[in-house]
């Protein structure tokens, strides 16, 4: 479901749910399932990007140590 989606679909999936609610014409119970999972797939990506965000910082991290001379 939602849960397995990589980075990539869950953002291409957001943009689909923006571009629909930002299009309107949806009930209102349309609009707030649309939002719930707008709201699911933003915070894949940001489970994603946290993950990014962490692996660079420890590959920085083994970079930038200071080695014995």
């Amino acid at each position: 479901m939602t849960e397995e989606l990589d980075y990539e679909q869950a953002r291409d999936q957001l943009a689909e749910v923006v571009a629909k609610l930002e299009t309107g014409g949806l009930s209102l119970e349309d609009s707030l399932a649309l939002w719930e999972r707008g709201e699911a797939l933003a915070k894949i990506c940001d489970q994603h990007l946290a993950g990014a965000r962490e692996r660079i910082e420890k590959a920085l991290a083994s970079v930038e140590s200071p080695e014995a001379e």
